[in-house]
Order: C-alpha cells, then structure tokens, then sequence
C-alpha cells in the first residue's frame, strides 16, 4: 500500500491500516427483496442464506449478501435473527424508493447494536426517468431525494 499524504493524517491512515490488518471486518448488505443487479436475481426469491465475498484486496475483509427482508421466507420480526444480524460489524442498507417500514426498523436495529451503517439509494435513475416526463430538473429530482433521505434518516436517529 502507498499513502500520499503527510502529518498527522498519514499517522491516521497507517495506523487504521494496521489496524485494520488484523482484525476481521464483517459487512452486511440488506434491504427488501427484489433488487435487481447486486447479486443473483430471479422472478422468485433467490437468496435464501447469507452467501460471503472476500474483498479483492483486503484478505481479511468480507460482504455478506444477506436474503432480503420482507419476503414470505424472511418476514420483517425474524428477519434479524434467521440471519443473525447481531454478528455483523457493520451494514449497508440498500432501498430502491423511497423510506419504506422495513428501511426504518433495520435501521433502528443496527442504532441499538452501536454499529454504523450506510444507506444506499439505488435506482435513482429510474426516477429521473420518471421525472421527465413531467416538467424536469434532474437537480431538482436529486434534490428532492436527498432531502427525503436524510430527513429520514434524522427521524431515526432522533429515536432511542
């Protein structure tokens, strides 16, 4: 690994490097099911166990792809222990629209662990292409969902 940088934040770098070198690092990717695109997809439910991907440079670091929530397989109160979400460090929640129930209760869940989490937004795209059709500023569109998110995302950290 080659770091450009100097001062104190190559001290951070290198030290969560180090770090990071000897610890395992598990992160969970999950949202409702029916994504299409991230990982096996199908007109039928097709992760049914959390399946593991080493990242490409990092040995010590792993994704889980875990079943998607909301499904008649993975009903949203057993959904965190069927996949044992509590041995995860950290999680990517992806959701395709806007805020949905399941995105909220993850969310929460993932507070009361003190673990992090990213929140994701994907098909964006696909709104924009909605939007022109109607009088259209595709900044205005991204605008729009930003605030969305992050007002949700307040919501939920405001709640203990």
């Amino acid at each position: 690994m080659h770091i450009l940088a100097s001062g104190p934040e190559l001290q951070a770098v290198r030290f969560g490097y180090v770090i990071l070198e000897d610890v395992t690092l598990n992160i969970a990717v999950t949202g409702e099911s029916g994504g299409e695109g991230a990982a096996e997809t199908g007109v039928t439910e097709t992760t049914m166990k959390a399946s593991r991907y080493s990242h490409p440079t990092m040995p010590n670091v792993y994704i889980w792809d875990l079943p998607g929530i909301g499904t008649s397989n993975f009903k949203a109160q057993k959904y965190l222990k069927e996949v044992q979400f509590e041995t995860y460090d950290s999680f990517i929640v992806i959701s395709t629209n806007r805020f949905k129930e399941n995105d909220i209760m993850l969310a929460k869940e993932i507070q009361k662990m003190k673990k992090m989490f990213y929140f994701v937004r994907s098909k964006i795209d696909n709104d924009i292409r909605a939007e022109a059709r109607k009088d259209f500023r595709e900044d205005k569109v991204l605008s729009k969902i930003r605030q969305s998110c992050e007002e949700n995302l307040n919501l939920i950290r405001a709640c203990p």
